[in-house]
């Protein structure tokens, strides 16, 4: 059995907006009481529809944000009240690639410095050292030795995602929190990305929490998957179990969205109705209710924990 690397325990990430002429404070619920676990060697899948927390809680994970409460264990050791010398030496464990390839490498600087930049800020001053790791990765994601005194606006997207992934493993991490990380890439380089991804965690021994929309895609590379809906996970298993016998209503609606490759093949499109409510407002009961095709008086009052319902795979929803 493999040892659990990370556990998240009711975590919550709220956000307190100030409206109108009194000042009135209304409270943005972006993540509200998630509790799951990742092995050690494991993807886990984060998937859900644009503004439901995927990338809130990866924040509030790497502590990019602070959380709001609840409880953060990495290697069975809380993190969650970390600071000074003791965060930043858990910065060489937990590493982040960031969604945007253009967006997330400093324009002004070179590969070389923004590979060389995680180094420095943790001590390494040995050059030939540090120009080792950093030729080393160069080689290990498909670039050339030749382009580390290029700028990032002489790669494509791909080329440059490939360069946040480099820097992502510049200090050996454990953990990568991978955010939307081909979503901004074309099909046939997404391909070449994941692939990519997947050789590195092999070689390196890397836990992957992959957020994404595309379910294509996380069924591609997760062992595991949480399905997220206004903040919360409603459902969790392992991936060919909830892809295959999806229970939540909110899953099965997902799936059914997903394009089929045979166009001879039939699926029953799910049509959810209505809009995704607020986070700010959100409806009492269960949060899907509002939408949900087999929801019942009793799931606008009673809330759905996250339970286990068959050998390892949870859901929250009193009607499965």
């Amino acid at each position: 059995m493999r040892l659990a690397l990370l556990e998240v325990k009711d975590l919550k990430q709220h956000f307190t907006l100030k409206k109108g002429f009194l000042g009135d404070k209304k409270v943005v619920k972006a993540v509200d009481g998630v509790s799951f676990y990742i092995n050690e060697g494991e993807t886990l899948g984060i998937v859900g529809e644009s503004g439901c927390g995927k990338s809130s809680l990866g924040r509030s994970i790497l502590r990019l944000i602070e959380p709001t409460s609840g409880e953060i264990k990495y290697k069975g050791k809380s993190i969650t009240e970390l600071k000074g010398k003791q965060l930043k030496d858990l910065r060489k464990e937990m590493q982040i690639v960031f969604q945007d390839p253009y967006a997330s490498l400093n324009p002004r600087s070179t590969v070389k410095a923004i590979l060389e930049a995680p180094l420095l800020v943790h001590g390494m001053t040995n050059k030939k050292e540090r120009m080792e790791v950093i030729e080393s990765l160069i080689d290990k994601i498909g670039l050339r030795k030749e382009q580390l005194n290029q700028y990032p606006h002489e790669f494509s997207g791909g080329q440059r995602q490939r360069i946040g992934i480099a820097r992502a493993l510049t200090l050996k991490p454990k953990l990568i929190v991978a955010d939307e990380p081909v979503s901004a890439l074309d099909v046939s380089v997404q391909s070449q990305v994941l692939n990519l991804m997947s050789d590195l965690q092999g070689e390196f021994g890397l836990s992957y929490i992959f957020i994404s929309h595309d379910l294509s895609v996380v069924q591609h590379i997760s062992d595991r998957v949480a399905v997220m809906y206004l903040g919360r996970i409603v459902e969790l298993a392992d991936v060919d179990e909830l892809y295959n016998n999806p229970q939540h209503p909110y899953t099965q609606a997902l799936l059914s969205a997903v394009p089929v490759p045979d166009p001879k093949q039939k699926r029953e499109r799910i049509i959810l109705q209505g809009d995704i409510p607020s986070p700010i407002n959100q409806p009492t009961g269960c949060p899907f209710h509002t939408r949900c095709p087999v929801a019942t008086p009793e799931c606008k009052t009673e809330v759905p924990k996250l339970q286990e319902k068959t050998f390892g795979h949870w859901t929250a929803c009193i009607h499965v």
